[in-house]
């Protein structure tokens, strides 16, 4: 009842404009926003973005259009939206040390695309992660605008270590001769050696593309290796890691430019979202600060103790660990699928989402994995100690032994632990 009380005060205080003229709307808004503070959200792709940046995007500038780029624009009134871009890019391009950078990506599967646009003709080769071994739909996925416009060829992991084989995709390189090469991914544990990657491409005449989409916060505080010096073409979400809007970016060498701006626009884009690159503006501006880069070394610890609490509980992970924000679980040896430990788990008040492991036998709608993260939990204040006790109720939750009983005493575990972690207390 307190909760209740509690969310109607915020749907009136936070919402009443909307409310007002769109109860309906509101109400769910207002329902998202509880489910958010009554959940330990561990999907690794997900984080909370700050005031600052809920601010940009929800700012004023959303009623501007500006198809162009700055001092470049087809429409009047732009001069003070091509002082946000500009300080949007060179925010981006100080952060990443980038040579060139263009903020008008919709997301990271467009910035992709514009790479492929700029770079590929229909049906070029491209060698890139394979998606069940932790690959994105964007690099190959046959039902994917990239998998049915070019001819994308496929690296995984070892299936000892779990673990990428450099020695083995030089090989596939090689014999492939791709016109490009992508490196990154959205669910391998371990740091990439970019470097290699660039040796590999200039050795076989490939340009190399980096999807640095889940790692970028941790490259920006330095604590990954740099995809941006030996990449050709880096590209990034900006709401993962980075916790910033839900957006994308390129960074390119500076002579790759002229073809990048012209991929997105006029080629891909119209207008671009003013709104969020000033919401990006404000991103890459705490990205820079120690606080920012504090919490991406705790991301890293605390995906290190959790993964420590799974595996000392009987889970396997892929490739044994992790060095980066997530891990991958594969549950096969305890009998649970990742769909039913997705659902399990979401009992409890703890969200994950089912992955495919390499080698999977389950098809992708079922899974024999989860993916589990820590950006968002990290940003919301847990340290080691709460990762230990959501380690403990994750074990607990995955028991075939586990009652109804035992499954409502562990959701009041994790609402217990969260109630020391408010999540948005100013809305």
């Amino acid at each position: 009842m307190n909760d209740q009380r509690t969310e109607s005060k915020t749907q009136i205080e936070f919402l009443a404009p909307l409310a007002e003229v769109d109860p309906e709307l509101a109400g769910l808004i207002t329902d998202e926003l509880r489910r958010q503070r009554q959940t330990v959200e561990l999907i690794a792709s997900e984080n909370f973005a700050s005031r600052a940046v809920l601010e940009a995007a929800s700012s004023i500038l959303t009623n501007k259009y500006a198809e162009g780029y700055p001092q470049a624009r087809y429409y009047g009134g732009c001069e003070v939206v091509d002082e946000v871009e500009s300080l949007a890019i060179e925010r981006c391009k100080s952060l990443f040390g980038a040579e060139h950078v263009n903020v008008q990506p919709h997301s990271g599967s467009s910035a992709n695309q514009a790479v492929y646009f700029a770079d590929l003709a229909l049906g070029d080769s491209v060698l890139a992660m394979k998606l069940d071994h932790g690959g994105h739909l964007s690099h190959g996925l046959k039902v994917n605008f990239s998998g049915r416009f070019y001819h994308f060829h496929n690296y995984g992991l070892d299936r000892e270590t779990g673990r990428l084989d450099y020695d083995e995709i030089e090989r596939q390189a090689k014999e492939l001769r791709p016109k490009l090469i992508v490196a990154g991914a959205s669910a391998y544990p371990r740091q990439i050696d970019f470097a290699r990657f660039a040796d590999i491409a200039r050795g076989v005449g490939a340009r190399l593309m980096v999807d640095m989409a889940h790692i970028a916060g941790l490259v920006a505080a330095g604590l990954h290796p740099d995809p941006v010096a030996p990449g050709d073409y880096v590209t990034t979400t900006t709401h993962k890691t980075l916790a910033g809007p839900r957006s994308g970016v390129i960074i390119c060498k500076e002579q790759l430019a002229k073809g990048i701006d012209k991929a997105i626009f006029p080629g891909l884009q119209g207008g671009p979202l003013m709104h969020i690159i000033a919401a990006k503006a404000a991103c890459f501006r705490l990205a820079g600060t120690d606080e920012f880069r504090d919490r991406q070394q705790q991301t890293i610890d605390n995906a290190a103790r959790l993964a420590q609490c799974l595996q000392d509980g009987g889970i396997n992970l892929v490739s044994g660990g992790t060095d980066n924000h997530l891990m991958l679980a594969d549950l096969t040896n305890i009998g649970v699928t990742g769909i039913e430990a997705e659902n399990r788990l979401e009992e409890v008040g703890i969200t994950v989402n089912k992955n495919s492991v390499p080698y999977d036998d389950q098809p992708p709608t079922v899974t024999s994995g989860i993916r589990l993260g820590t950006p968002a939990v990290t940003t919301r204040g847990f340290r080691e100690a709460e990762m230990e006790q959501v380690g403990e109720i994750i074990l607990a939750a995955l028991s075939p032994h586990a009652t109804a009983a035992e499954i409502k005493l562990l959701r009041q575990k994790t609402s217990d632990l969260l109630a020391g972690f408010p999540l948005y207390p100013h809305l």
